[in-house]
């Protein structure tokens, strides 16, 4: 049925959940699991600065979100791992979360994608908005959410 699934991960304890899950499904299915990490893009500058500065601060970002991603993704690969499922894992720094969610569903050849949310309810939407609702109106694929 399903050959390859994407689950964004960010090393919370919803991304935790969803790592768990998956790879019970995966395991099932046959499936390999690709592992996602979509990190915001350093912020933009608001003063003027020198250009090495700026590139200094850029370098300490990818640094950092490296530092945050792989640590994460080593614990899913560890996890698929265990349960015998093939896994592969991704990193990547992106203006938006939802259309990268997406745009790696794509390019990795995924047939569904599994993702876990919040569930705050219409007002913390109205607050916060939901990555998993702008996935959901991104793709034609199909999404599984865990709540």
């Amino acid at each position: 049925m399903y050959k390859r699934i994407l689950v964004p991960v960010d090393g919370s304890g919803l991304s935790d959940r969803a790592i768990g899950e998956s790879v019970d499904l995966a395991r099932q299915l046959g499936a390999t699991l690709v592992g996602f990490i979509a990190e915001p893009l350093a912020p933009i500058p608001t003063t003027v600065r020198a250009v090495e500065l700026i590139e200094q601060e850029d370098l300490d970002h990818e640094i950092r979100t490296r530092e945050h991603g792989q640590p994460v993704l080593a614990r899913f690969a560890r996890a698929a791992e265990a349960a015998g499922v093939p896994f592969e894992g991704h990193l990547d720094r992106v203006a938006r979360i939802d259309r990268a969610i997406v745009a790696a569903a794509e390019s990795h050849r995924c047939d569904l994608i599994v993702m876990a949310t919040h569930g705050r309810g219409a007002f913390g939407e109205f607050l916060f908005g939901s990555q998993t609702k702008a996935v959901l109106a991104g793709t034609s694929l199909p999404l599984l959410v865990l709540h």
